[in-house]
Formats: structure tokens, sequence, C-alpha cells
């Protein structure tokens, strides 16, 4: 703790007050969005790793049904029915949003991308025979939560980021802003005190000194008056 460099009067000691409440109600607020984050932020890690297992998992189903694929039609007619040019275009897209100030990215793909039933593959059966198409449909499953796991993913390396900004903050107000603050008020209170006590102890002394003289001069009086008499 420190104290500050400030003039030791009544409006520096208001002054300070007033920027005392606010640290204090920065303070909270903070901590409160810092609790928020790091809930929401646990929750989110939860389900990465549920979604991570899952697009796991039907990568590897995928890689499976590609090498039983190139066991059945050969690995030359995979790969020219792999380079066939498609009509169709992916197109993600990009939105927002705003979890506590922090703003992250939601990746969306078509929906009809994982619609097997929809899909026209670019190459016919006179190039490849069904064996193919297993694992291309089981990829056109994983593309949409490949896509949420990137965005869930990103989303928390953004909020351990902003956790991690808010904690600093935290731990600044808490020990040595509030500190500071506090340890100056009192020093500046504890002056003011002295001075006010001095200015008393001063203020006794001139009384004292006018009483005396008063009685002094009442003595004077009364003894010139005696003399007057005699």
């Amino acid at each position: 703790m420190a104290v500050m460099r400030v003039n030791p009067n009544r409006m520096e000691l208001l002054r300070l007050r007033g920027q005392l409440r606010i640290a204090r109600r920065g303070h909270k607020l903070l901590k409160d969005k810092r609790d928020e984050l790091m809930r929401q932020f646990l929750a989110l890690v939860l389900e990465v790793d549920e979604m991570r297992l899952k697009a796991e998992a039907l990568v590897e189903r995928s890689h499976k049904e590609m090498l039983f694929a190139r066991a059945v039609i050969g690995d030359e007619t995979v790969n020219a029915a792999l380079m066939t040019e498609g009509s169709g275009e992916l197109t993600v897209t990009v939105s927002r949003e705003n979890t506590m100030s922090v703003r992250t990215p939601i990746f969306h793909v078509p929906e009809e991308i994982a619609d097997v039933s929809n899909r026209t593959l670019p190459y016919g059966m006179t190039v490849a025979s069904g064996e193919l198409d297993q694992p291309i449909d089981t990829l056109a499953e994983a593309l949409p939560l490949l896509m949420q796991l990137a965005t869930y993913e990103h989303k928390s390396s953004l909020l351990a980021a902003e956790i991690e900004r808010t904690r600093r903050r935290v731990n600044s107000l808490e020990y040595v802003m509030i500190p500071n603050l506090e340890e100056t008020i009192h020093s500046i209170t504890m002056k003011m005190e002295e001075n006010e006590r001095g200015n008393l102890t001063r203020l006794m002394k001139v009384k004292d000194m006018i009483v005396e003289q008063e009685i002094e001069k009442r003595r004077q009086q009364s003894e010139a008056r005696r003399q007057s008499r005699t």
C-alpha cells in the first residue's frame, strides 16, 4: 500500500471518498463478471469435450470407410472420383454473438449439407461404386459438427482471454487501487484531525490569554478605583 500525494484538505477527502465508492462498485461488478465468465467457460469446456468425441468418432468412421472403399474399388478410381468437379458450392457464413462483452464468431454451414437424401454427388456409378458414397456421407454428417466445434473452441479461447483480463483488473482494484485509496483517506483524515486538534489548542491558548488579559484589566481598574477613594 502507498499513500497518494494529495493535499490533505476536505475537498481532496471528498474526492477520494467518491473514487473509493466507484472503485468498490467497479470491483464488485468485475468480480460478478469474472464469476459468470468462469461459469460459462466451464460449461462450454464440457460441451467442447463431448462434441470433440462425437466429431472424432465420425471422422474415424469416415476414415475406415474410405480405406474400405479404396480396398474395394482401388486408389486410382477413388482419386479420380474425388477429383471430379461438382456443381455445388460450400458456403460458410459467420455471425457474431456477444457474451459478457466478448464478441465471438459463429460459423454456419447450410443444413442441406448433412442431408444425404437430397445431395447429388459429382461422380456417377460409371466412375465409382457405392462404397465411396458412405465415407463422403459420413464426412458430410460430421461437417456441421466440426463447424460448431470450431465455433465453441474459438469462443472458449476468447472467454479464457477475457477471464484473464478481468482477473487482472479485479486484482488491481482489490490489492492496489482500493488499499491505496483507503490508506490515503486514512492519512488525510488523521492529518485533518491533527490540524483540528492543533487549531483547538491554539484557540484555547488564545482564549486563556484573553481571559487573563480581562482579569488583569479588571484588577487594574479595581486597583485604580481603590486608590482614587484614598
